[in-house]
């Protein structure tokens, strides 16, 4: 091969060697790329709301305490009845505790509200009509024979309403209220002995009864000498609860009354009222001299004995 046609066999391979690396630099490569995991969205957090299994009680006055245990309460709830809010005290989201407000009576919605916005199922809850309190009657006791205003007492004790009802013996009186702490009325006549007070809010709720004494047991609080006659004066006996019957004991002797020594022109009990009794006494000396004097109803009640001084 001459020098020539070897020169021109060395250019050609020289061209296909240079083109192949050319084309092989401009062939892009295949890269090995790793299968990327697949994504996953965040999963929403659903909150819990506050669960009830009891409460305790199921029904109360307003003042009451009611505690409601169950779960999901978390560290800060209020309670609700209706539409009144009510804070509440919770004890490690389990237990909550509130005080029914002053509503009125009837049956209201309870349910529990969390401090973030999430409420509880609704239960039934009922509000009783506040309960009235008697505590007390002011006189205790009131004389048989007492007028006007000596029969005045006064009823004291707590949640009274204005529209409430004073039963004497289980009727209704004329009373007036005064507070929710006090009625006054008069004391209407009736026998001797002991009788019921009882207050009614409503026909439901009544407080329980007190007791007032009517007082027949005859007392003396003075006797003195009033007119005097020819042959008798009168000796004027002061106190309360004397009858019509009535009689008097002077010394043992039993004067006036059913069963008593009543001569004509002699010793005589006139029954002037309640407070007062003349006694007519034909004494055989004007010279003073003591002696003693006890009046006596005639269901048997006698007043303490009295020493008097006179003829």
């Amino acid at each position: 091969m001459t020098i020539h046609k070897l020169s021109l066999v060395i250019l050609v391979l020289s061209y296909f060697v240079n083109s192949s690396e050319l084309l092989a630099a401009e062939r892009p490569q295949r890269v090995k790329t790793q299968a990327a995991a697949p994504v996953v969205p965040d999963q929403p957090v659903i909150a819990v709301a506050p669960t009830i299994l009891s409460i305790i009680p199921a029904q109360g006055e307003p003042g009451g305490k009611v505690t409601i245990f169950g779960s999901g309460f978390g560290e800060q709830s209020a309670a609700y009845l209706g539409s009144v809010e009510i804070p509440a005290k919770v004890t490690d989201g389990r237990q909550l505790e509130f005080n029914i407000p002053q509503l009125e009576a009837g049956l209201y919605a309870l349910y529990i509200k969390r401090s973030d916005g999430i409420t509880g199922r609704v239960y039934n809850f009922t509000v009783q009509a506040l309960r009235p309190v008697l505590l007390s009657v002011v006189p205790e006791s009131v004389s048989a024979c007492a007028r006007g205003s000596e029969r005045d007492v006064t009823a004291n004790g707590k949640n009274f309403a204005e529209t409430a009802s004073l039963l004497f013996d289980g009727a209704v009186i004329n009373s007036r209220y005064i507070s929710p702490e006090q009625i006054a009325f008069t004391v209407p006549a009736a026998t001797s002995g002991i009788h019921q007070i009882t207050i009614k809010n409503d026909p439901e709720t009544g407080t329980l009864p007190r007791t007032l004494t009517i007082e027949s047991r005859p007392e003396i609080s003075q006797v003195s000498i009033g007119d005097e006659y020819v042959n008798y004066y009168e000796l004027n006996i002061y106190g309360r609860n004397f009858q019509q019957n009535s009689s008097i004991y002077v010394d043992g002797q039993r004067i006036g009354g059913k069963g008593g020594q009543e001569m004509v022109e002699r010793e005589k009990l006139i029954f002037v009222d309640c407070t007062r009794l003349i006694y007519q006494r034909h004494p055989y000396s004007s010279t003073n001299k003591d002696f003693h004097i006890q009046v006596l109803n005639q269901g048997g009640e006698g007043s303490q004995v009295v020493n008097v001084t006179a003829p």
